[in-house]
């Protein structure tokens, strides 16, 4: 059997990632796909923890662009985070894994609230967190969520999942000719301004010593295959 090289995870997954080929809204089969990769990842033994984000819902830059108050706009994207949450949390247990999903927006009727204690105590008992809602505060993306619930919840690693199978030198949709990096440092990382993740993620995790790595979701055993070390993606670290 093959052995996990992490014992807990904080996976950060974008919104994008559970609306499948439409790009908007939220695909069954695609986020029974991605729970059917957690159920797997928890036979080997690893605690998980999710932050997921919910550009397939309601991107804030559209309402600034239209007028709309900054703040407004966060606080509308921390609920479609908890509306994805709550998707996801369907699909897993539909397959039959126990999960929790906690918010940094106190929404009792659908979520418990985020308690760092009660969330480490669940992954200890086998079942999957799911944190909504971001930070609960505006200004801050659900890139600095994770990393910050990446420590709080005492993960080995941050893995952030995307459409690109690593961190490059330039836009590999647009340049053919880009650069991949199989590894990275914190600095070099923030100094490039990688799109994968803001700076305020990239520098929390780099002054926690938080080990990142960027990889590509779409293939069927994506996150079993970083779980258990293969060297795919891209490892951003001291």
């Amino acid at each position: 059997m093959t052995r996990a090289q992490y014992h807990r995870i904080l996976l950060k997954l974008n919104g994008e990632a559970l609306a499948g080929e439409a790009g908007w809204g939220i695909d069954v089969p695609t986020v029974e796909s991605i729970a059917a990769q957690l159920r797997r990842v928890l036979e080997l033994e690893v605690q998980v923890a999710i932050v997921i984000g919910a550009g397939n819902i309601w991107r804030g830059v559209d309402g600034l662009e239209r007028g709309m108050e900054r703040a407004t706009a966060d606080y509308m994207g921390m609920v479609a985070t908890v509306i994805n949450a709550l998707a996801l949390q369907d699909a897993l247990e539909r397959g039959g894994v126990i999960t929790r999903t906690q918010t940094a927006v106190e929404m009792r009727a659908v979520a418990e609230p985020y308690i760092r204690r009660r969330a480490i105590r669940h992954m200890e008992k086998g079942r999957v967190v799911i944190c909504g809602a971001g930070t609960g505060n505006p200004y801050f993306t659900t890139d600095t969520a994770a990393a910050l619930r990446a420590m709080e919840l005492d993960a080995d690693v941050l893995l952030k999942a995307t459409k690109v199978d690593g961190v490059y030198d330039s836009d590999p949709m647009l340049n053919p000719h880009a650069r991949r990096f199989d590894r990275l440092t914190y600095i070099e990382a923030l100094n490039m301004g990688v799109k994968v993740m803001d700076s305020a993620a990239l520098s929390l995790c780099m002054d926690n010593d938080m080990p990142i790595i960027v990889f590509k979701l779409s293939e069927a055993d994506s996150i079993e295959r970083v779980v258990c070390g293969e060297p795919i993606g891209t490892l951003i670290s001291h």
